[in-house]
């Protein structure tokens, strides 16, 4: 596992206390690998999931810095999402 999804679950872990009830996400940092968020927390994987969630690195770094809105970097085509856009609309939230 890459330093860069090691420190991005801590950062998501800290953004998401308590876990994801909502379903499964996953986030695929383009070129680095995946993360997934769920009821059980935080962690490197790439399971299956009801949303997933896919950004270039930078992007990534500036939703979970509060720099880059999830919504904002959606309709730039930043952040491209498969699966269950209500939720990924919660998660976006999540971050904020």
């Amino acid at each position: 596992m890459s330093d860069i999804i090691t420190k991005a679950v801590e950062a998501l872990s800290e953004k998401i206390e308590g876990g994801f009830a909502a379903g499964v996400a996953k986030f695929v940092i383009e070129g680095e690998g995946a993360i997934v968020v769920d009821g059980d927390g935080v962690r490197a994987a790439d399971d299956e999931a009801d949303v997933t969630l896919t950004a270039d690195l930078e992007t990534f770094q500036g939703m979970i810095e509060g720099e880059i809105n999830p919504t904002a970097a959606f309709m730039q085509g930043k952040l491209s999402v498969d699966g269950d856009m209500g939720m990924a609309m919660q998660l976006g939230s999540a971050l904020a």
